[in-house]
């Protein structure tokens, strides 16, 4: 008797009994694999036997809450992103391109939790001598630190449970298998697996698990969609190869934000911290160039300075170019329509390139009004001031939105030795309390905030 097959879609993980090109969840083609059905046993009363016994539904006044036990991995930037540090029992995904750090990172955190407590490195990608010359690069060397390497997810259960360390890391996910499973390591059913099982062991024992996950040539993590749905914490850690400086961001966090984010250091050493990012991102600037204005974001609770460079160009071709590295493509054409059709700067038929510096992605609106002034200043060869930062939200008919967190925002311009500031007109303006010797410049449009600058 032929055994029974289910297909599963690479893509987003969904199940069909039946092959065909496109997957019937999210529309991606090809991606439908064929895997072994599990069997499924009964149990007495007939009911099919589960991860756990049935348990009768409770109410939610009965109910009592236990607080969060959480520790120090020694990197403030780590448990900046974490939300205050890494919860016992709690399972974290960390994802990245391939070579940007993120064995480095966990082996730092590694030697930081090992100084007081056990820790178990199980690595499947490389050998235990390979662990360790890595580890004598980056001085690390503690009696309490294990070297495990491994890939089959049964050995690997069974020494976390006889060892019960504070802290296991899994590197990586994708090479990790189950034997009672004829799929390959890597596919859809063994990633699932894998990870169920390091989820019951993290939650049954209360050992915090940290799994490394490979990326597709999308960016996205590899496999299926809900592996990132299992796990309680998702990071992202992102760099330009260019660049010796790497970001470390939370997509998903079930104990903290998922806006903070953490800034590293890539040296010989390893990775350093890096507790200012504003002065990392405006090292180098230039001064009295057209082109360049420094914006202020806030990345969680934190507000960073970062420096945007315009250059507006006459093209040489039917369809000028657009450029934009660190901004969403479709912000940056509004951006450009609205100088067009609101302040007159014939930029239609103009190259536009638009970069920020140090390979930092912002998504908050707020450095809308810093691009601008940074595209207007090109296009005019007109230098903006050195010591001005500006923040605001530009609208199609171009207006001024209000920012939030303006105090905080001008607390840290002033920190840095800006003395000018221009922000939209505030509702509140009479509750805004300004820096010492902080110009705030409130404007309410974007004609009037070129006439003040330009």
């Amino acid at each position: 008797m032929k055994a029974k097959t289910i297909f599963y879609c690479t893509q987003c993980g969904n199940e069909t009994a039946k092959w065909s090109g496109k997957c019937p969840a999210c529309g991606s083609w090809n991606t439908l694999v064929e895997q072994p059905a599990e069997k499924k046993t009964k149990s007495a009363s007939g009911r099919a036997s589960g991860l756990y016994e049935y348990r009768k539904p409770s109410k939610l006044q009965t109910l009592e809450t236990k607080p969060e036990h959480r520790f120090k991995s020694g990197y403030r930037e780590l448990d900046r992103v974490l939300g205050g540090g890494a919860v016992k029992g709690s399972l974290v995904l960390i994802s990245g391109a391939p070579g940007i750090g993120k064995s480095t990172l966990l082996l730092q955190l590694s030697g930081s939790i090992a100084k007081t407590s056990d820790v178990l490195y199980v690595t499947g990608e490389e050998s235990e001598s390979q662990l360790k010359m890595r580890a004598d690069r980056l001085s690390i060397d503690s009696e309490n630190l294990y070297v495990l390497a491994e890939t089959n997810i049964a050995n690997i259960l069974n020494a976390a449970e006889d060892s019960m360390p504070e802290l296991l890391i899994v590197d990586s996910i994708q090479t990790l298998y189950n034997d009672e499973m004829s799929s390959a390591p890597g596919s859809v059913a063994q990633v699932k697996d894998c990870t169920m099982q390091l989820f019951q062991l993290a939650k049954k024992t209360g050992i915090t698990v940290f799994l490394v996950g490979h990326i597709n040539k999308e960016g996205a993590i590899a496999g299926p969609k809900v592996l990132e749905h299992m796990v309680d914490c998702v990071l992202y850690f992102e760099g330009d190869q260019s660049y010796s400086y790497r970001i470390l961001r939370a997509a998903k966090n079930r104990y903290g934000s998922t806006n903070e984010i953490g800034v590293f250091e890539m040296l010989d050493s390893g990775l350093r911290e890096v507790e200012n990012p504003s002065e990392m991102l405006l090292s180098g600037r230039p001064v009295n160039i057209p082109g360049t204005c420094v914006a202020c974001v806030m990345e969680g609770t934190r507000p960073v300075l970062a420096e945007i460079q315009a250059l507006i160009a006459t093209s040489g071709y039917s369809a000028p170019r657009r450029n934009f590295n660190g901004l969403d493509f479709n912000r940056a054409m509004q951006l450009l329509a609205v100088l067009e059709k609101r302040c007159g700067l014939h930029i239609g038929g103009c190259d536009a390139y638009i970069n920020v510096i140090g390979g930092l992605y912002i998504n908050e609106t707020a450095v809308d009004l810093a691009t601008v002034l940074a595209i207007a200043s090109s296009y005019r060869d007109k230098p903006i001031p050195d010591k001005l930062v500006a923040v605001g939200e530009v609208g199609l008919t171009g207006e001024l939105r209000s920012v939030n967190h303006l105090e905080q925002r001008l607390r840290e311009i002033s920190r840095l030795g800006f003395d000018t500031c221009i922000a939209p007109t505030q509702h509140n303006r009479e509750k805004i309390t300004v820096p010492e010797g902080m110009n705030l410049i409130q404007v309410k449009n974007l004609s009037q905030a070129l006439k003040e600058i330009l």
